[in-house]
């Protein structure tokens, strides 16, 4: 009981930071998602490709999440956005606390229509600790495996959104499309999901229009979607 007492305290304190990002967001009219993943699925390739594909059309800001180094913040660099590094040390997933540090830093960068915050990458626990953000995506790549979604529930019940990444590797593996899918929509029927090729571009146009068309939206709104769930 006494450790059932703690967790709760602590996610009630993540709560109360997430509203309060969500409510500074939205006044500036920041649309934020949260980009969740094992590590090696192609969350920082997404971002890469996202940026190259936007061409300037939308000002995006990243914040990376990482155990320890900047090697994705280097990596980012080279697009000239704003982009701020948490190393999270020993915890295995971001929480609002963090954010909340450097929203300050994000709202001096001024006119940012859209925030990616790229999670640790962790299928677990970063599913249980809401950030603030208007959208959760989750990323799961072809080489993984299909079963992912029945092996990690939590993870794609919370996602608004799936990207099943690196499909031009799909011939090299045993992973069936279909197959994933279904898993996924077992777990979540209303996931929209999405394949996805940062090598060949395959999808990313479908991705960008999700990000077109929540970051066209009132974020107010997504917040109080965000909220309820």
């Amino acid at each position: 009981m006494h450790d059932i007492a703690i967790n709760e305290k602590i996610m009630a304190k993540n709560s109360a930071f997430a509203e309060e990002n969500r409510s500074l967001l939205a006044k500036q009219g920041i649309w934020a998602i949260n980009l969740i993943s094992s590590p090696g699925s192609g969350k920082t390739s997404i971002i890469e490709k996202t940026i190259e594909s936007m061409g300037g059309e939308k000002k995006i800001a990243v914040i990376e999440g990482d155990i320890q180094a900047d090697l994705d913040l280097k990596r980012l660099s080279r697009f000239n956005i704003p982009v701020r590094q948490i190393n999270t040390g020993r915890s295995c997933h971001l929480d609002a606390h963090m954010v909340h540090h450097t929203l300050a830093w994000l709202l001096e960068q001024g006119n940012i229509d859209i925030l990616i915050i790229e999670n640790v990458g962790n299928m677990v626990c970063p599913a249980e600790y809401d950030l603030g953000e208007n959208m959760k995506v989750s990323v799961m790549s072809v080489t993984e495996g299909d079963d992912k979604p029945l092996k990690y529930p939590a993870m794609f019940h919370a996602s608004d959104c799936l990207l099943i990444n690196k499909t031009d590797l799909v011939s090299y593996t045993n992973f069936d499309m279909e197959r994933a899918r279904q898993n996924a929509r077992s777990i979540n029927p209303d996931l929209n999901i999405i394949e996805t090729s940062c090598t060949s571009g395959d999808g990313i146009d479908q991705w960008l229009e999700v990000l077109r068309s929540g970051s066209a939206h009132n974020p107010t709104t997504g917040a109080a979607d965000a909220a309820d769930r």
